[in-house]
Formats: C-alpha cells, structure tokens, sequence
C-alpha cells in the first residue's frame, strides 16, 4: 500500500496530501490515454500491415536482391521525399511503360500495401512470379509506393479517417487539369492555394513528366470502381483512345472486380477536378489512364452488388449504362453510401467533420482497409493480378498496331446492330456537344448530346419492341436526344456489370 493510500485510510488528509492524489490522478488519465492511443496504433491491431518505415526497409531490402530494380528519391527541395521503385528486366525491350501510384489518400492503407506486395510479385517473391516474369519481357515499370508518407505516419498511430496530407491538402485535388479553388475551412477535398502547390504532387509531375508513361494507374479504396478519364466532367467520355481503355477495364472488371467501370466523372455523377487521372492522360498524353478502387469493407460487397443489379434491372435499356450511367439519379443513393476517391459524394465533400461523413476511427479504418489478415492477402494478391493483366492487355494492343493514340473512329449506325446482338451503348460523337433542351432533360433525368438532324426513331421503330414498351419508349428518347443517324456506340455487359 503507498503511502497516499495509507494516509487516505487513516483520515489524515493534508493540503500536500491532495498535491499528491492531483498528481497522483493525473499520472493515471496519462496512462489511460497512453493505453488508449496504443490500443488504436495500427501495428498493435493489424501487424500484418507496414509501417512507413518498414515498407522503406522492404524495399531496400528488394533493391539489392531484385534484379533491375533500383529504388531512389523523389524530393521537391523541402523536407518531404518520396520513394521512387524503377523495375526493368535488364534483358529485355520493353514497349509498354507502366507508372503506378498509391497511396496519395493516408487513409487508404491498402494501397500502399497492394503496391509493395505488386513490386513483391515483380521481383519474384509471390505465387505471381512466373507470369510477372513474362510481363516483364514487354513492361518496365515506375512506382510510387507510399505517395503521401508524412500523413500515412498519423494514420499509423490511429487517425485512420486522415485523407489529405500535412498541409490539409487533397493530392488528388492538386493537380493542374480543371483546377479548382476550394471553399474556406477544411475539407476532405481541399484542393491547395493552386494547381501543384503542394510536395507531393510536385514530386509526382516530376516523375511521370521525366519517364513519360505508356500506361498511368493511380490506386485507392473506400469502395470497388475502375475508372478513366474524364473525372472533371460529368457528362463527356474521353475521346482520345476511349474504346481500347473501355475494352480494358472492362476485362479486368470480369476478372477481378464486378464492380462500376467508366469514366469516372460521368459513372460517379460528380466532378473531381484537378485528379491525376486526368492531367496524365491530357497533359503527358499517355495512351492509358486509369483509376483503381480496390476496397470496401466487405459487409458492403453483397450490398453494393445487389444494388447494382437491382439498378441494372430498373434500368433495362443498356443504353443508359454508359451514355446514362451512374450519374442518373436512381444510382445517385448508391454512391452517397459508399463514397470515396472519385466517388465523391457532396456532402463529404463539404464535410468540414474531423471524420469522414461523421465516422469513427474504426468504422474509417474498415471502409477503406482489410481489417483480418486472410481479407488482406486476399486483397492484395487479387489486384496485383489486375496489374499485370492490365499491362499485358495493353502489350497486346500495341503488339498488334492499336497503340490508341488516335481518336477512335464511327462504328455502324444504331439501327445496323442485330436486335440479338449484346446491348449496345450509345456514345457521344467526338465533337464537344451542346447542352440539351431542358425540358428534354427533366424529363428523362439525363444529360446528352444536342440532336442532330436525322429523325429520330419512334417507339415503335425499335427493333423487336412493342410500340407501348417502356425500355422502347426511353430508347427512342435517347436516340432523339443524340441524333439517331450519327450516334456510334461500342458494346458493355449484358448482366449490368457495367
């Protein structure tokens, strides 16, 4: 017994007595939030994952064993650096430049984790390495790994709702495409005092401008959604190459995802200015953009699927799956409730919360990360997959002359396609539309191209379609709204996967 105590027993209380029991009481609460704060530190409660400090230590330990690897820094001249991995097969030619970058949000753990266990693989340490090695025969690639190292050290030590780096500012936000200023207070998308203002994205315009990607892939979670450009704006597809990314994501959708795919602004129904996704694909004019998300907290996936298919089967005109997309309103609940990256939904947007739409570290921690170790490695080696297919993918175009760098020409006009044909998708013709009628777009709750002067189809004129059918009825709509005669379209799936 101390000797506080005794004397608290004894009834001999003094004034230095009660100095003692304040500090006494003071020294516990610091124990208590000392046992607090280490009760939420991310290596207490997931040891599978890395520190900051470790994924460093692990690549330097793959540099000097990993053939072709070299491992450098990225510095802007101030006191942020960021690791840069090169991997090239030293006997090889490769055709296909492939630069990867994870990790700008801090809150996205999985990221950065998905980009060590990738570089894992292509240095020969997974059960990928066999076909990683024939990947590499035609793919050099360039990866950032921990793209925000500064914040991703807050997360680790438990303010896993963290988003934007030290100076408050949303990388992903940052860059020079369709900048946009930001409203006054803190934001979860603070997009900086100017386009590149801050380290990071400085460092990253750097590095894609010095190695000149064939192939640009930016990586996040909070959700599952395969993405290219545009993300700025909500109603055009990028034109440039735009059938050849689409045929991409579409495959390594199949494979690996069954989650939303397209172009991001246009599938989210909100614009995300200033993305990296986009200043690559138009300023470095690189052939393929993209944006993954690879993770939701899985009590979401059976929610999200069948959300999407009940949405898919409410909106059985396909045509509406990539012109409509998810930027219709029936789908807008179905981002509201599981936002993240280019799912940016408006009220985190304007969230001034601590947390991310008012969650809990916890509940952050299992939106946007594995939280057991077999979800983990599940996770991780299912995209590094994704990654290698889609470089192989690309190969494969360029091997057989498709470098798509031109703009994609017409397809056959609507009515040439078989009524048994798979659904077709109607897209915009490559000059920049006008905007429609408004009554037109009240009434059918989207947004498209300005008619051209071909007549449009009635119900009736659908091929195989009652004149009363509803799915006829939003079809001739669609068409008239596009201009029949001109609109080009390209295939999507028929199970609403897309």
């Amino acid at each position: 017994m101390s000797k506080l105590a005794a004397t608290l027993l004894a009834g001999a209380f003094t004034a230095g007595d009660a100095v003692n029991l304040r500090s006494l009481r003071s020294s516990s609460n610091r124990t208590s939030l000392a046992s607090e704060d280490q009760s939420l530190m991310m290596d207490t409660l997931y040891p599978f994952y890395h520190t900051t400090d470790s994924i460093r230590d692990q690549l330097s330990s793959l540099a000097s064993n990993c053939p072709g690897m070299t491992l450098s820094v990225g510095d802007s001249g101030d006191d942020r650096s960021i690791d840069v991995v090169t991997i090239k097969d030293p006997d090889s030619t490769p055709i296909n430049r492939n630069f990867l970058l994870f990790g700008e949000h801090a809150r996205e753990l999985i990221s950065p984790e998905s980009g060590l266990h990738f570089i894992r693989t292509l240095c020969g340490g997974t059960e990928l390495s066999a076909r990683a090695k024939e990947i590499l025969k035609d793919n050099e690639f360039q990866i950032v790994v921990n793209g925000n190292p500064s914040s991703r050290r807050k997360v680790e030590q438990g303010d896993f709702c963290l988003r934007v780096n030290p100076n408050g500012v949303d990388l992903n936000r940052n860059w020079d495409e369709e900048w946009q200023a930001g409203e006054d207070g803190p934001q979860q998308t603070n997009p900086g005092p100017s386009a590149f203002s801050e380290s990071e994205t400085k460092i990253f315009r750097g590095l894609v401008e010095e190695y000149k990607p064939t192939t640009f892939l930016t990586v996040h979670s909070g959700t599952k959604g395969m993405y290219m450009p545009w993300a700025y704006d909500m109603e055009h597809l990028a034109t440039r190459n735009e059938p050849q990314m689409m045929q991409i994501l579409k495959t390594l959708d199949k494979d690996h995802c069954e989650c939303p795919f397209g172009a991001a602004g246009r599938e989210v129904g909100y614009s995300c200015p200033g993305t990296c996704l986009d200043w690559v694909y138009d300023h470095m004019k690189s052939s393929y953009s993209f944006a993954f998300e690879i993770y939701t907290d899985p009590s979401s996936d059976a929610d999200l699927k069948a959300r999407w298919e009940e949405k898919m089967q409410e909106t059985s005109d396909s045509a509406f799956l990539q012109e409509n997309s998810l930027a219709h309103s029936k789908f807008k609940d179905l981002f509201e409730k599981h936002p993240s990256c280019f799912v940016q939904t408006a009220s985190e947007k304007h969230s001034h919360h601590r947390y991310a739409g008012g969650m809990s570290p916890e509940d952050c921690f299992a939106q946007f990360n594995p939280n057991n170790e077999e979800e983990y490695n599940k996770v991780v080696n299912n995209w590094s997959g994704a990654y290698l297919d889609m470089a192989d993918l690309v190969t494969k175009n360029m091997k057989a002359g498709d470098s798509g760098d031109k703009a994609p020409v017409a397809a056959p006009a609507v009515e040439a396609a078989s009524a048994t044909a798979a659904p077709a998708v109607l897209v915009a013709s490559d000059a920049a539309p006008a905007a429609p009628d408004a009554a037109e777009t009240a009434a059918s709750d989207i947004i498209l191209p300005a008619a051209s002067s071909d007549a449009a189809p009635a119900a009736s004129e659908v091929p195989g379609a009652a004149a009363d059918d509803p799915t006829a009825n939003a079809s001739a709509k669609m068409a008239a709204l596009m201009g029949y005669g001109s609109a080009r379209y390209i295939r999507t799936f028929q199970d609403g996967s897309a």
